[in-house]
């Protein structure tokens, strides 16, 4: 059974077509990458996928539940989320922006979520930085604090809306570090990025959306080396110049 089956999904928004019968499916510890020029709805696809926007057609299916039976709670636990912004709390110490979720969602003790915290901080190579808060760490140590959140709560899917987008160029690669190492170990992972070569190492599948519709799908060397649309293959041509 797929991890993930997204059927004919539409969503507009004040009438405006973002997303338009998309459909395409996951299967566990495959790596779906997401390109597309800005617009095109990949950032609203993902949001679709664990409820922060809602459709206006079509299914989304979850392990074969359709995600509206899920509880909102309970399905945010199982698809964790990494956003381009980081969305740390301020207030928090990178360890205890990790044990909100653990104590607040999965109820665990404050002794059992610290330790769980330490564990995915030391997995993202962050073990030193437990106590610092976000301000105190650079962007890419702060998405990395965000890719250990999500990873604590043992989600089925991980979801990664343009993580690299808002680094500096030389802090792009530990964030992509971390994430191939996450690919590699067979987590399962949909992400947004303009970053190909992330892509071409990583994907198990690339899905090219424009004007929010799937253009083209497939292996990484089949749209690198031979696309079947132009508008693909126009559209990756222009990442390389």
């Amino acid at each position: 059974m797929s991890v993930l089956r997204i059927e004919n999904v539409d969503k507009s928004y004040d009438d405006e077509p973002v997303l338009h019968d998309v459909s395409f499916e996951m299967e566990r510890q495959q790596v779906e990458v997401i390109v597309g020029p800005s617009g095109s709805g990949k950032s609203t696809l993902l949001r679709c996928v664990n409820r922060l926007t809602e459709i206006d057609d079509g299914a989304i299916y979850l392990d074969g539940e359709e995600i509206h039976s899920v509880d909102e709670n309970e399905l945010r636990r199982r698809v964790g989320m990494v956003f381009q912004d980081f969305s740390l709390f301020s207030h928090l110490t990178a360890r205890r922006n990790i044990t909100l979720g653990l104590r607040e969602v999965l109820g665990l003790s404050e002794e059992r979520a610290e330790a769980k915290a330490d564990d995915y901080l030391e997995r993202v190579g962050l073990a030193d930085q437990a106590e610092s808060y976000p301000a105190e760490l650079s962007g890419g140590q702060q998405q990395r604090v965000g890719i250990a959140r999500a990873l604590a709560m043992d989600p089925e899917l991980i979801l990664f809306d343009e993580p690299t987008s808002a680094l500096d160029p030389e802090l792009i690669g530990e964030v992509l570090g971390v994430m191939k190492d996450l690919a590699d170990g067979g987590m399962t992972m949909l992400c947004v990025t303009h970053e190909m070569g992330f892509a071409r190492s990583a994907a198990s599948s690339i899905t090219f959306l424009d004007e929010g519709r799937i253009v083209e799908r497939g292996s990484p060397d089949q749209l690198f080396e031979n696309p079947e649309s132009d508008r693909t293959a126009a559209f990756l041509s222009d990442l390389h110049q």
